[in-house]
């Protein structure tokens, strides 16, 4: 019987922990879920930033633009493939977000770019960034730095971002 309150205790405490570690922020209908980032290896100058959108309006919305004082520049930027290789591309326009839909931005795809980090990315810490939306307006977010080698799922293309 101990043993039983034992292991519920201790579930319970993991998943206040695990809830704690969660990340999710709300703009008016849009709402955010786990925004983060990489660690920076040594030398390196620019950082990727990953995040779902969830959005449960009736009318679609636009991620417009993303701006921090971690950087000297932020955009948005996707992942094309080009004759076999993966290349950035700035999205000037943003990124659009249907209504009552989502979108993710992951690694080999959407992402937030980084560029001049004023300081490197520490892992443990966190990135201050302000999201603007074309409808909902303004939120201010905090990308958790992960460690270097974290890896969101094994099956996503890799990007070598140190080059740009």
């Amino acid at each position: 019987m101990k043993f039983r309150q034992w292991a519920l205790g201790a579930l319970l405490g993991l998943s206040s922990v695990t809830s704690a570690w969660a990340h999710d922020y709300k703009v008016g209908q849009i709402q955010i879920d786990d925004p983060w980032v990489r660690a920076s290896a040594p030398g390196q100058t620019n950082g990727a930033g990953y995040l779902d959108i969830d959005n449960d309006a009736k009318t679609a919305d636009r991620l417009v633009s993303v701006s921090s004082d971690a950087a000297e520049r932020v955009e948005l930027h996707t992942v094309q493939a080009e004759k076999g290789v993966a290349r950035m591309r700035h999205l000037p326009e943003g990124i659009d977000v249907p209504a009552d839909g989502e979108v993710k931005l992951a690694p080999g795809g959407y992402h937030v770019m980084f560029m001049n980090l004023k300081q490197p990315f520490v892992a443990g810490g966190e990135v201050p960034a302000t999201l603007k939306f074309e409808k909902a307006g303004e939120v201010a977010v905090k990308f958790e730095i992960k460690p270097i080698g974290h890896q969101p799922d094994a099956d996503h293309a890799h990007m070598d971002h140190m080059k740009h």
